[in-house]
């Protein structure tokens, strides 16, 4: 957990990761993002590693048989994974940190999981970075590739021990995501009818280029939120926060200071 500090007048940035990311993967290529983002909004800032990501506690058996055991879900990761971190983790994290309708900025995962979160429990507002709102078939072909570096290249910049320099347990981190996205029953995962109750001002981010997902993610958000803002983003693959900075850091500053 990390903590940003901010303006108590105005909502916290709550910031969601992506499906191997991290508190520290936030912050790469020689750049803190979030912290600049806080600067430039003047709000407080707040960033955790789901559970298996970063510094946090493993799932427990993560490729085993999937199980809950007590509030915790265990072993693989069923379709629903996002749908629990949304409406049954995160409300638990916001009580904790005495939270009330913060800003949710969420990339890939961390962005399904805002929507989700969104749907259902009051926020400021909503920022979301290449959200997953339903499978395409771009975005296995990739996970596919990304299982076949992972296994392949032992080397010091292979993608496992590139990944390895900010989890605690990689495997933990890897498989959890790769598996469930791999899986049959996942790819009947569709969370468009879910975004329709979203009632919070929302802003969807995609880049033009991006190898998980194309701009018919866009198209739904706003299909199912016809209010929203939308921004497609040039030169910019799945992470606009290291591919785009500034124009992401001054077109999110605009989308909040038009709130206020």
């Amino acid at each position: 957990m990390a903590h940003i500090p901010g303006s108590p007048e105005v909502a916290p940035l709550l910031f969601l990761h992506e499906g191997l990311g991290s508190v520290s993967l936030w912050a790469q290529r020689g750049r803190d993002w979030p912290r600049e983002v806080c600067a430039a909004t003047g709000r407080a800032g707040w960033l955790f590693s789901r559970r298996g990501y970063g510094q946090s506690d493993p799932v427990r058996d993560v490729r085993g048989e999937s199980r809950m055991d007590g509030f915790w879900h265990i072993g693989r990761h069923e379709p629903d994974y996002m749908h629990r971190e949304a409406l049954e983790v995160l409300p638990e994290l916001l009580c904790r940190l005495d939270i009330r309708q913060p800003v949710l900025v969420g990339h890939s995962d961390g962005a399904t999981i805002a929507l989700l979160h969104a749907s259902r429990h009051p926020v400021s507002a909503c920022v979301v970075m290449a959200p997953h709102l339903f499978v395409e078939e771009v975005s296995i072909r990739s996970i596919e590739q990304a299982r076949q570096a992972y296994l392949a290249d032992p080397g010091e910049r292979g993608l496992r021990q590139r990944l390895a320099r900010h989890h605690r347990d990689v495997d933990n981190a890897f498989w959890q995501w790769n598996d469930v996205w791999l899986s049959p029953a996942f790819r009947s995962f569709d969370i468009r009818s879910d975004c329709q109750s979203i009632r919070a001002p929302l802003l969807a981010i995609q880049g033009l280029d991006d190898e998980y997902g194309s701009m018919d993610q866009l198209r739904s958000v706003q299909a199912a939120v016809p209010g929203a803002t939308l921004l497609a983003l040039p030169d910019c693959g799945h992470s606009p926060h290291r591919d785009q900075p500034d124009l992401l850091t001054t077109s999110l500053s605009g989308f909040l200071r038009d709130l206020a």
